[in-house]
């Protein structure tokens, strides 16, 4: 029966094979394109823009203060962790 459901799925994948010749088919590689007046000005900085920009120093400064914060937690964890196994390997040799 694996066979037979085998060869029949085979033949059905071999009388129907894959049609290149579609107009509609995409490239499997994307072609470099020359951007128009119309990107180029929509890819300007624009100057009333800058005050929403969130490159200021301060913001900078908090992820700064966010990485250092996640390094100390992380620390903690990890001695926290050590702490727990050498107290329960002292517990262990205390009561052989």
């Amino acid at each position: 029966m694996a066979s037979f459901l085998k060869s029949s799925v085979l033949s059905h994948l071999r009388s129907h094979p894959q049609r290149t010749d579609n107009l509609f088919a995409q490239p499997s590689r994307n072609f470099h394109i020359e951007l128009g007046e119309r990107e180029k000005d929509l890819l300007e900085k624009d100057a009333a823009l800058n005050r929403f920009k969130s490159s200021t120093q301060s913001v900078k400064q908090i992820k700064k203060v966010g990485n250092v914060l996640k390094i100390i937690v992380v620390a903690g964890c990890c001695y926290e962790i050590f702490v727990r196994f050498t107290v329960r390997g002292e517990a262990k040799k205390q009561e052989s």
